[in-house]
């Protein structure tokens, strides 16, 4: 028996203009088409193979990873193949929600307990690996570094090699003096010399962030409320902090209020 296309979208609970785009995909074909009218008509006997792509699609397979799973010669496996994909991506996805989840809490206890907006905001990113030229010493405290940055500059500039991004600072350990690596990025590494090194710095998987934009005698606060934010979320540091000097202070001034500072520490869950 043939129904109308309007009635099989009643019967089905597929709206009219789903039918019509699973038509021209090649999805699911009218049992009939009326050569004079155009009209489509469907039969009872195509209601399993809707309710084939209907359950298809709740668990999450595309239109076209339906199609192939509707093929007659579609062996098993490749379905089980496609579902556990698909399980493994939706299981990412909660694993995301739920540590998206612990971090709004976290943040409400924080507002709650200080009973206040939050000075510094913190994110998750990646960090990719490039390549950079450096210089690495201990010093007394941190803001005396200026030397290793006039070594390092005037190193680079002997060589008419350029920069290409913001200059930064890798802050390896600061007992019982700082151990600081300063850095500029480069295209590609080169031919270093002296105590002036290039290689490709390592990718952070997973780095907790946060800028400070404001001077250096207040970065303090900065560093307090990343380390509060990391602690309380449930990460724990792996390894060296980067602080990344995207408008850097001028004549050297610890007091420039114009200065914005990006602080980086790698991070895992704990």
């Amino acid at each position: 028996m043939m129904i109308k296309i309007g009635d099989f979208s009643k019967i089905s609970q597929v709206t009219v203009k789903t039918l019509r785009y699973y038509d021209e995909i090649g999805l699911l074909k009218p049992a009939q088409i009326d050569h004079y009218t155009g009209y489509r008509y469907y039969s009872f006997d195509q209601l399993p193979r809707l309710n084939r792509i209907l359950a298809l699609k709740d668990l999450g397979l595309s239109l076209e990873q339906i199609a192939q799973a509707l093929e007659k010669d579609l062996p098993a496996a490749e379905l089980r193949g496609m579902l556990r994909l698909k399980q493994a991506e939706i299981q990412q996805r909660v694993q995301e929600e739920r540590e998206r989840l612990e971090r709004v809490e976290a943040r409400l206890k924080q507002i709650e307990q200080e009973n206040a907006m939050i000075d510094y905001d913190i994110v998750i990113k990646k960090v990719e690996p490039f390549a950079v030229a450096s210089v690495r010493d201990t010093i007394p405290s941190y803001p005396q570094q200026g030397h290793l940055w006039t070594e390092l500059g005037g190193f680079l500039a002997s060589k008419h090699v350029r920069p290409n991004g913001p200059c930064f600072a890798i802050y390896h350990a600061d007992e019982p003096e700082v151990d600081a690596e300063v850095c500029e990025p480069l295209e590609a590494p080169i031919q270093a010399g002296g105590r002036v090194k290039s290689y490709v710095l390592p990718a952070i998987e997973t780095a907790a962030s946060t800028v400070h934009h404001g001077p250096f005698t207040t970065i303090g606060e900065a560093y307090k409320a990343l380390i509060k934010w990391i602690e309380v979320n449930g990460f724990t540091i792996t390894g060296p902090c980067r602080e990344i000097y995207l408008n850097p202070n001028q004549n050297g001034s610890q007091n420039d209020p114009n200065t914005v500072t990006e602080i980086q520490f790698p991070v895992t869950k704990a």
